[in-house]
């Protein structure tokens, strides 16, 4: 801001002059998070901008602004603010999805390995904390018997895992097993050869 005295007819006025507003920073855009995952794991991201600028994103809760300009600025919040900022989204966010797997001795259609039995202690636990869940449920066999034979023995797991679900009293919104047979092994065998790892059931939860 300035003042002149300008003389006019022996009379001074004074005339209030001021330099121009300075143009606002540019607007920020877009804002991108890095939330950690249920078990407090956290990825990694590489933001990039039409500009060119560059962030990889590998802390949790790291945060980058990019302005309307492609600018991008940096930095790590808490917690806190996070949940004060996005609560009401996080929250309306559906949950991850999750994975068991549980596995069966050679031959049988309901006899569980005993690490499996712990397994299913997890999933009743996990399922307690998860309302109305859509749960597919997939049964395999390894490549002892015949294709036939395995098709059922397959399905029949996974009914069998399907009642153990049915009987933790979860109100499930959608519960689905089907089976798949010796055709998709997590270990590739020779025909005839007995892997447990083979004779499974997932349980994919949504």
């Amino acid at each position: 801001m300035g003042v002149l005295l300008a003389p006019l007819f022996g009379i001074y006025l004074m005339i209030v002059f001021s330099a121009p507003p300075e143009a606002p920073p540019p607007a920020v855009t877009d804002t991108i998070v890095l939330l950690p995952d249920e078990d407090g794991r956290v990825g990694s991201v590489v933001v990039t901008s039409a500009s060119g600028g560059e962030q990889t994103l590998d802390t949790a809760y790291a945060t980058v602004d990019v302005n309307e300009e492609g600018v991008l600025e940096a930095r790590v919040e808490d917690p806190a603010t996070i949940q004060a900022q996005y609560g009401a989204l996080l929250s309306a966010t559906p949950p991850q999805p999750k994975s068991f797997t549980v596995t069966f001795e050679a031959g049988s259609s309901d006899q569980l390995t005993p690490v499996s039995l712990r397994t299913i202690d997890e999933l009743k636990e996990f399922l307690q904390g998860r309302p109305a869940p859509e749960i597919s449920i997939i049964g395999h066999t390894d490549r002892v018997g015949s294709d036939a034979d395995n098709d059922v023995l397959s399905l029949a797991r996974a009914k069998a895992v399907q009642q153990l679900i049915e009987q933790m009293g979860v109100e499930a919104q959608s519960l689905e097993s089907s089976g798949r047979g010796e055709r998709e092994p997590i270990v590739a065998t020779a025909d005839k050869v007995s892997e447990v790892r083979n004779r499974r059931v997932e349980i994919n939860i949504r």
